[in-house]
């Protein structure tokens, strides 16, 4: 059985969410011990729309699952891929035994088989919360996205600073950024940051911080959002107007940059 964390899904709701067409079980990697597949949440309208990949930082495929279920079985994963569609955005979930290498996976599958499911494989964003934002980032800067939304992420240890590969040995999930610089970004790549002002784990804010201190005097097209209330995992636990308006934002970020 899913723990209860794996349960709850996104405080902020939109019209139609559960009525959006889903598309289960695409096979985006062959493997040995089975393929890998993604879940793709499709917009109502026609069209080819643009795609936002939810990223997973840890394996969820041939090991112990402590939540009781894989990534595209949580209540957040599916709430957010509908959440997505519903905002006129593909939601895209998927399965990983290699993090990172499934992750660029994903994407080379969604660039190259545009026609066959029906998207824009040009216009691709990513979404990444917590300990995801590692492989995020590393996606990000291979140039594989146009934009990405990080939500209370673990960034770079910066100056010396060793909070994040703590928190990735502790905690399990990959940290492909380890001995990476902000340098190493793309200068036309957006992002979208959301901190939360009373974020609880060790080392999220200080790496933001220090990120932003970085990312600044290089003038990368990167926007704040400092989420003042805000605790960790606040898109599922905090049911607030102040929450509401944060996932509202990510939203409308996505959307104004995977424009046509």
């Amino acid at each position: 059985m899913p723990a209860e964390i794996a349960k709850k899904t996104m405080v902020y709701r939109v019209p139609n969410m559960d009525a959006v067409r889903v598309r289960r079980d695409v096979e985006f990697q062959p493997a040995e011990g089975g393929p890998l597949l993604m879940d793709l949440y499709f917009p109502p309208d026609t069209g080819r729309p643009p795609l936002v990949v939810l990223v997973l930082g840890w394996a969820d495929v041939d090991v112990p699952l402590p939540l009781g279920c894989q990534f595209r079985e949580m209540g957040m994963a599916v709430s957010l891929a509908q959440l997505l569609a519903a905002s006129g955005m593909v939601g895209v979930i998927y399965q990983a035994r290699n993090p990172v290498a499934d992750l660029d996976a994903v994407l080379a599958h969604l660039r190259e088989n545009e026609d066959a499911l029906g998207i824009d494989g040009t216009r691709i964003g990513i979404w990444a919360v917590s300990g995801n934002v590692p492989v995020a980032v590393a996606a990000l800067m291979g140039g594989q996205a146009r934009c990405g939304v990080l939500s209370s992420g673990y960034m770079f240890d910066l100056d010396g600073a060793t909070g994040v590969a703590k928190a990735a040995a502790e905690y399990g999930f990959a940290n492909p950024l380890a001995g990476r610089q902000v340098e190493d970004l793309r200068g036309g790549t957006a992002l979208f940051i959301v901190r939360c002002g009373l974020e609880q784990f060790a080392a999220v804010n200080e790496s933001i911080d220090s990120f932003m201190a970085k990312a600044l005097p290089r003038n990368l097209p990167v926007t704040l959002l400092n989420h003042a209330t805000g605790t960790h995992g606040f898109e599922l636990s905090d049911d607030s107007k102040a929450s509401r308006d944060v996932v509202r934002a990510m939203l409308g970020f996505l959307g104004d940059k995977l424009e046509a």
